[in-house]
C-alpha cells in the first residue's frame, strides 16, 4: 500500500525499510536462473555468498545459502557456472540490501543448455529471424570492414592477416570485447550496434576461435541475437570451428565456418581477380577480333560482287536502250504534233469557210436596226427608218425609202 508522507510529515530511514521488507516477505519462492561471477566460501562460515548475474542485461543479485545447501554442488559448480536457484528474495533491513536466499542450487547441464537453446531456435525460427529473404548480400569490394572480436586473439589475427593478404588496401574498424564470460553479451552488442551506426563501415564481422558449448553461449543469447537481425549493415558471423552452431550463424547475413573463412568471404583475392579481369580481356580481344575478321570477310564478299566492282557497267548496258527509247519517243512526239497541225489546219479553214466574214467579203451585207438587232424580214424594217449596212470591210447608215408590201 501507498505511504502518506509530506515534507513536513516524513517518515523515518527504519520505516521505509521495514516497509519494504515487509513488501518483500510477501513474495514467493522463485526459480531463478543465472551466471556465477562470484563465490565466497569463508572458512568455518556457515554460509556461502555467490553473485548471480544475467548476462543479456547486465543485471546482479546476491545470493546466500546454508554451506549444506551448496556442498551438494561444490564439486559441480564455480565461478563462470550457469545454475538455476529455488530461492525467496529477503531484504537486509540494516543495509538495505536485497539478496535471495537459495534453498536448492542445480548447475545447469551441456543437455539442459542444448535443449533451451533448440527451444530458443524454434522461437525465433517462427518470428522469421532466420528466414532466408531477410538475409543481405555482402558487397562486392568493402571500403570498411568492422571487426568484433577479442583482444590479441587468434581469431582478430586470422581475419586481419588473411584479408590483408587477399586484398593488401582493405581496411578494418576494430572492436575488442570479452567473448565469453558475463561481459560478453552486452560488450558484443554495444559494438555490434556502434559499428552499425557509423556509415562507412560495409560489413560487420563477429569472429571468436573454438570452445565448448558454455563458452560460445553468449553468441547464442536471444537479445545479441536480435541485436544482430535489427543491424541495417551486413553481418558476417564466425563463431567457432565447422561443427560449432550458435545462433548468431542463423540470424547473420552469412555464415563462415572459421574467421579465416570469414576473411576469405569478406573480400576477394587481388590475384583471382586480376587474372579474372585478363581472362575477360582475353575473351574481349577474342571476340573483337572474331568480329572484326567477319565483317572483313563480308566487305570483301560485297567488294567482289559484279555491281560493285564495275557499279557504271549496269548504267552502259542500259544506255542503248535509254537511247532507243528516247528516239522513238521523240518521233512519236513529232508524229502526233504534225497530226495535230494538219486537223488545226483543216479545222481553221473550215472555220474560216464558214465564218459570216467570209460571207461578208463575197459581197453580201447586214442590215441591223439601231439597237444592233439583225434584219430578217422587210416587215422588221419601219418607212423611212435608218439601218445600218455591215459589209466586209466596215458599216455605214442606210434609209429605208420603199414602204413594204402589205
Amino acid at each position: 500500500m501507498a505511504v502518506n508522507t509530506s515534507a513536513d510529515a516524513p517518515i523515518p530511514v527504519g520505516e521505509v525499510s521495514r516497509l519494504i521488507g515487509g513488501w518483500i516477505d510477501r513474495l514467493g519462492a522463485v526459480w531463478v536462473e543465472g551466471q556465477i561471477t562470484q563465490l565466497s566460501r569463508r572458512p568455518g562460515a556457515g554460509v556461502v555468498f555467490l553473485t548471480l548475474r544475467d548476462p543479456s542485461y547486465d543485471i546482479s543479485l546476491t545470493v546466500t545459502c546454508y554451506r549444506a545447501v551448496f556442498d551438494k554442488v561444490a564439486d559441480v559448480i564455480s565461478e563462470g557456472a550457469r545454475v538455476v536457484v529455488h530461492a525467496k528474495p529477503e531484504w537486509y533491513a540494516p543495509r538495505g540490501q536485497l539478496s535471495l536466499r537459495a534453498a536448492e542450487i542445480k548447475p545447469v547441464g551441456v543437455g539442459e543448455l542444448l535443449a533451451r537453446l533448440e527451444q530458443l531456435k524454434k522461437s525465433l525460427a517462427a518470428e522469421g529471424l532466420f528466414a532466408a529473404d531477410r538475409k543481405r548480400p555482402l558487397p562486392f569490394l568493402p571500403q570498411l570492414i568492422g571487426l568484433v572480436c577479442g583482444r590479441a586473439s587468434a581469431a582478430e589475427r586470422d581475419v586481419l592477416e588473411n584479408a590483408r593478404l587477399r586484398w593488401p588496401a582493405v581496411r578494418f574498424e576494430v572492436r575488442n570485447v570479452p567473448v565469453q564470460g558475463v561481459h560478453a553479451v552486452p560488450q558484443v552488442m554495444a559494438a555490434v550496434k556502434e559499428l552499425d551506426a557509423l556509415p562507412e563501415v560495409d560489413v560487420i564481422v563477429v569472429a571468436r576461435g573454438g570452445g565448448s558449448v558454455e563458452d560460445l553461449l553468449p553468441f547464442s543469447d536471444e537479445q545479441l541475437v536480435r541485436a544482430v537481425a535489427a543491424c541495417r549493415t551486413p553481418v558476417v558471423s564466425a563463431i567457432g570451428h565447422e561443427p560449432d552452431s550458435p545462433l548468431l550463424d542463423l540470424v547473420a547475413d552469412l555464415r563462415a565456418s572459421t574467421p579465416t573463412d570469414a576473411a576469405k568471404k569478406v573480400v576477394p583475392d587481388v590475384g583471382e581477380e586480376q587474372a579474372r579481369i585478363q581472362q575477360l580481356r582475353e575473351r574481349a580481344l577474342r571476340s573483337v577480333g572474331g568480329l572484326l575478321d567477319r565483317e572483313e570477310r563480308g566487305l570483301a564478299s560485297a567488294l567482289a560482287r559484279p555491281a560493285i566492282e564495275r557499279p557504271h557497267r549496269m548504267v552502259d548496258e542500259r544506255e542503248e536502250q535509254v537511247a532507243a527509247v528516247l528516239e522513238r519517243g521523240r518521233r512519236t512526239l513529232a508524229h502526233l504534233l504534225d497530226r495535230a497541225d494538219s486537223e488545226l489546219t483543216h479545222t481553221l479553214a473550215r472555220v474560216v469557210a464558214l465564218s459570216p466574214a467570209a460571207t461578208l467579203r463575197r459581197g453580201y451585207a447586214v442590215l441591223q436596226h439601231e439597237d444592233g438587232s439583225v434584219v430578217h424580214s422587210p416587215e422588221d424594217v419601219a418607212p423611212e427608218e435608218e439601218l445600218r449596212a455591215r459589209v466586209a470591210d466596215g458599216e455605214f447608215a442606210v434609209r429605208a425609202l420603199v414602204t413594204p408590201p402589205a
